[in-house]
């Protein structure tokens, strides 16, 4: 029997799911939800970026934690640095689109502050230098990249990579661990 070509991308999708459940620790996945959840309960924002579709997650997990995820709750102080057009235009045209998160993060973080950037291949450089001054203002950095975490695996507080560079895969894999994520934070800030 032949499968088809659907049913073959199916497949090897759900492998990645599957090879990802055994490759990312329990503990790795903990440790990005508790570095979320005391910036919350300290007032300190998370801040997320990414390019492309990973901007469009970005969005998605802001939405998820502003509005709400699967629970009633207050609203939490979640900023998507990918989503002001009158912003990253001006910086890209007055000075270069590398340093757009970057000025961002300036603008939004500090000290206890979170800084979650989404890069497939973990290379963007405008996600890695928002990285390096978010490590220079004493945030926490939480990296969804491709397998190996590129050049932003370094500059990683928590890396979440699923065991692929196929970026449609990777980012089908970071829909999974970004939902698990705000379940995990809005249930600890109900608890709260």
């Amino acid at each position: 029997m032949t499968i088809s070509p659907l049913a073959e991308y199916l497949v090897r999708s759900a492998d990645v799911v599957r090879e990802s459940a055994s490759t990312l620790s329990q503990e790795v996945m903990d440790r990005a939800v508790d570095l979320c959840v005391t910036a919350f309960r300290s007032q300190k924002p998370v801040l997320v970026c990414g390019n492309g579709g990973s901007a469009a997650d970005a969005m998605h997990i802001a939405g998820e934690l502003v509005a709400r995820f699967l629970l009633e709750r207050k609203g939490l102080n979640c900023i998507c640095l990918s989503s002001n057009p009158a912003m990253l235009t001006a910086w890209a045209n007055d000075y270069d689109y590398d340093s757009v998160f970057a000025r961002q993060v300036e603008a939004h973080g500090g000290e206890g502050a979170v800084l979650i950037g989404i890069s497939t291949s973990g290379n963007s450089a405008n996600i890695i230098q928002a990285f390096e001054k978010a490590k220079d203002m004493g945030m926490s950095t939480i990296g969804f990249t491709g397998q190996g975490g590129g050049k932003m695996g370094p500059l990683c507080d928590v890396i979440l990579d699923p065991p692929s560079k196929d970026t449609p895969l990777v980012q089908q894999v970071h829909i999974c661990f970004y939902h698990y994520l705000c379940e995990m934070i809005e249930a600890k800030m109900v608890a709260d």
